[in-house]
């Protein structure tokens, strides 16, 4: 007993990218020496059920909860620092479709037979009004990812318009604990990743991973160009003076610690310390860190984006100009309620996916994917997400400094 206890606390110990490996590692081993032991695959199948189950409820309330606490008259500064996380956010969106265009992958999919995806402008309307006014719990129940945004988003605005702050602030207990709930859940993702490993590789073999390979440098590219071209650029026209400096020292000093830590939330002390060793307002950056943890996700967008045409390009789908227009503006808005934790962004795949008529059961699966090279894939998300806060947090100040001076 004592030596199973011993063992707890040390796997406990490990850093949960390491036990990631691990289980991978093993669903690797497994899936290629007993292929037929099918029963480790039910892990897998009980991870992905398991976030198929509260990603909706995640969705509903982490969005209205930052609705609800959002602040009035922020000031000029505020605006600017608003502006850049949302501008960035759907620049890399867009980045994102013409590099899932430029180099298309498809997945392996289960039961992916061909979806409804709408083709033309008044069938994207069609399709998005529908989704947005279905009843809300059913919309939870049936996760229409549409219509939870929607009805969250008015939620959201009564609440803070209406509600008292005790109201306000049962929500976002609420929210709290939903995410402390989705933490236990991902805490689990080794075993849930290693049942997928095997049941993938007892299947298919390691040529699978082939195509994660470039999945996966199909997303890191694509958060590597707005983080090292793009942002840069917002920067440079804001301030007229040379962006990199400040880019390098938020990457070295914020980027470093987010990527090991995966979580923009965790990274929170990093990035206030920073924007002190600066020289920043500290009364500015004390909201604006915060709330660029939130809502600027842009390495969460180029993941939504990435994940679902992919989905899209294996089902056969063909996604018109106004499709992929629309796909940007969700990802977006998306990006703005990813989870701070670990494996955020990929909890909104389905709801993306949803615009193109992609079923529930299908997007979860490539959400388990997601989970697969999440090792990688979410640690350069939050290291980009995270060092960009400090980096615009620092270019509205300079931007407002220069108005002034």
């Amino acid at each position: 007993m004592e030596i199973i206890k011993e063992l707890l606390r040390k796997w406990s110990e490990l850093s949960l990218v390491f036990r990631i490996l691990i289980g991978l590692s093993i669903g690797v081993v497994l899936g290629l020496i007993v292929p037929g032991w099918t029963a480790i695959g039910i892990l897998g199948k009980m991870f992905v059920n398991a976030l198929k189950a509260i990603a909706p409820l995640l969705v509903m309330v982490l969005v209205a909860s930052s609705i609800s606490k959002a602040g009035k008259g922020l000031g000029s500064r505020f605006r600017t620092v608003i502006s850049e996380y949302m501008l960035s956010t759907f620049i890399a969106a867009i980045g994102a479709v013409i590099g899932s265009f430029l180099f298309p992958i498809t997945l392996d999919l289960q039961d992916a037979a061909m979806a409804n995806a709408p083709s033309t402008l008044s069938d994207v309307f069609t399709n998005l009004l529908n989704n947005m006014v279905t009843n809300p719990v059913t919309s939870i129940v049936e996760a229409n990812y549409i219509g939870i945004l929607f009805w969250s988003i008015v939620i959201g605005i009564g609440l803070k318009y209406k509600a008292s702050q005790s109201t306000i602030d049962i929500v976002s207990d609420i929210a709290e604990v939903i995410t402390i709930c989705v933490k236990w859940i991902i805490q689990l993702a080794p075993f849930g990743i290693m049942g997928l490993v095997f049941s993938t590789v007892s299947e298919n073999g390691l040529e699978i991973f082939t195509t994660y390979g470039y999945l996966l440098m199909l997303l890191v590219g694509c958060m590597l160009v707005n983080t090292l071209l793009f942002n840069p650029l917002i920067a440079f026209l804001l301030t007229r003076r040379n962006p990199y400096p400040l880019l390098f020292e938020c990457l070295k000093v914020s980027g470093l610690n987010a990527f090991f830590t995966r979580s923009s939330a965790a990274n929170i002390p990093i990035n206030m310390s920073l924007c002190k060793e600066l020289g920043l307002d500290e009364d500015f950056y004390s909201v604006s860190i915060p709330l660029g943890a939130t809502i600027n996700m842009n390495g969460a967008a180029v993941t939504i984006t990435v994940m679902t045409l992919a989905v899209a390009h294996t089902l056969g789908i063909e996604v018109s100009l106004w499709s992929a227009i629309f796909l940007c503006i969700i990802a977006s808005l998306a990006a703005c309620g990813t989870s701070g934790v670990a494996g955020g962004s990929l909890l909104l795949i389905p709801m993306a996916c949803s615009l193109f008529g992609i079923g529930n059961d299908i997007a979860m699966q490539a959400v388990a994917i997601g989970f697969i090279i999440g090792v990688v894939q979410d640690s350069v998300e939050t290291a980009m997400n995270s060092s960009a806060d400090v980096f615009f947090t620092a270019t509205a100040e300079y931007y407002d400094q220069s108005k002034h001076s």
